[in-house]
């Protein structure tokens, strides 16, 4: 595997190719896709995260194939990745993830549901009065990443983890007028390894859905 940064280059704002794709949310992930797309029935086979260096936008990717910069707006740094990581292990982490809970009715169909607004819904019917924002992300994101981390291969701490940075995305794919509708949580901490294997499939594969959009790369340096 490889894990590559991509900067945007110093002159890229002087190129319309850049600024074709800066107008939504939406755009953003089509430039990623545009460095791994090699024909129209390419999967996708990496996952990635948005990030910004010296205040211009960057990204942070784990995939097989190193990114290819057709339109060179992009300065792209691949190197291999292969973690080595031990039982008992602890790691700090930083980690955007759409945090949803899949939950069937009563004709057993599956809907999704973040995590966030039901705990609203929830707490808004049991007393009435909501708490701060902050504090309901902070304990519906950790009881989500906890339970996550059991089928990850790792264990967290209320005490270790932040969750904030709650954010609702709205956007259209082009030429369709259905309305794509994401929730991000932002978390940082530490986290100890449980099952080194598993672990190591998660940072290969991501963390939870949206992952076409820049959710589920989990980023880890020894503290």
């Amino acid at each position: 595997m490889l894990i590559s940064r991509v900067r945007l280059r110093p002159d890229a704002a002087e190129k319309k190719e850049f600024w074709e794709h800066v107008d939504s949310a939406y755009h953003m992930h089509s430039l990623v896709w545009d460095l791994f797309t090699d024909g129209p029935e390419r999967k996708r086979d990496f996952i990635y995260r948005q990030d910004a260096v010296h205040g211009l936008p960057a990204f942070f990717c784990v995939s097989e194939r190193a990114p290819n910069d057709r339109k060179g707006i992009w300065i792209v740094e691949p190197k291999p990745y292969a973690p080595v990581v031990k039982k008992d292990q602890v790691f700090s982490f930083v980690l955007r993830a759409n945090p949803i809970r899949a939950k069937r009715d009563d004709e057993h169909k599956q809907h999704r549901h973040d995590v966030v607004m039901e705990a609203k819904t929830r707490l808004k019917e049991k007393q009435g009065v909501l708490p701060r924002e902050a504090d309901i992300v902070q304990e519906a994101g950790f009881v989500w990443l906890a339970q996550k981390g059991e089928a990850n291969g790792f264990s967290i701490r209320g005490e270790d983890i932040r969750a904030d940075g709650y954010l609702q995305h709205r956007f259209k794919k082009a030429r369709e007028n259905h309305e794509i509708r994401i929730s991000t949580i932002d978390f940082t901490g530490l986290l100890t390894v449980t099952d080194p294997d598993a672990f190591i499939r998660a940072l290969f594969s991501g963390i939870g859905p949206a992952k076409g959009f820049g959710c589920g790369m989990m980023m880890i340096k020894r503290p």
